[in-house]
Formats: structure tokens, C-alpha cells, sequence
């Protein structure tokens, strides 16, 4: 069974140019990882006649994880570094396997470290749903 992790990067009040660079730098990064696949989610368009302005944008990416046991864990690793250098811009990040999502947003090197490593665990090994 193809297990798929969706990831959402998402930042109040930025361009959608910017969220598309850096999702796609991103993209890049993780495809250097033992994961099977990462695509590009299209972004939704806006209604017609709505204002871009102040509407919070999303970049989307969905990884195939593939038959790797570490793949997870080292996709998170990534994530957890990405969000350690976008401490400025102050992002929020999603991840999503299996119906079950985190979502991290102005939190501690901690707190995001302890929520990521409960989220491998329970989509790890013995700890994921079947």
C-alpha cells in the first residue's frame, strides 16, 4: 500500500510567489531522500471578483514514501530544519498521513521537535495504523 504524506506550507500575508520558490525549493530537497515520488499540489484560485490581499497562502506538496521504513523520519528531519531556518518569516507548517495531521505554527525548537517524534512514532513501524 502507497503511503502518501501531505504537506502544507502555509504563511499569513505572503506573495504567492514567494510560497511557490520556496515550496518548490523544498520539493527539490526532499527528493533527495528515499521517498518514491514528491509532487506539487495546485494552489486553489481565487473566486472571481476576491482580494488577494491579506489572504493567507498555501504551498502544498505531496510525498510518496514508498516502501522505506525510514522515509518518514527523514522527510520530518527536513521539515524540522526548514521550519529551524524560516524563523523569521515565522511559517506554518502541516503534515498529514493517514487522516491523522499535525500542524505546527509559532512553537518552540522543542515543542516542534517532541510533536514531530510523537508523529513518526505513531506512522512508524508498529506504531502505524494498518
Amino acid at each position: 500500500m502507497e503511503r502518501n504524506l501531505r504537506i502544507s506550507l502555509i504563511e499569513e500575508g505572503a506573495e504567492a510567489e514567494d510560497i511557490a520558490r520556496l515550496t518548490g525549493y523544498l520539493r527539490e530537497e526532499l527528493l533527495q531522500l528515499d521517498v518514491d515520488d514528491v509532487t506539487a499540489v495546485p494552489g486553489k484560485e481565487l473566486p472571481p471578483g476576491a482580494r488577494a490581499a491579506g489572504i493567507t497562502e498555501i504551498g502544498e506538496l505531496l510525498v510518496a514514501l514508498g516502501g522505506s521504513v525510514n522515509a518518514l523520519s527523514q522527510v520530518v528531519t527536513v521539515m524540522r530544519a526548514w521550519l529551524g531556518r524560516s524563523h523569521d518569516s515565522n511559517p506554518s507548517l502541516r503534515l498529514e498521513i493517514d487522516g491523522d495531521a499535525i500542524e505546527v505554527s509559532k512553537a518552540t525548537d522543542e515543542q516542534v521537535t517532541d510533536a514531530f517524534r510523537i508523529f513518526v512514532e505513531q506512522h512508524s513501524g508498529a506504531g502505524a495504523r494498518q
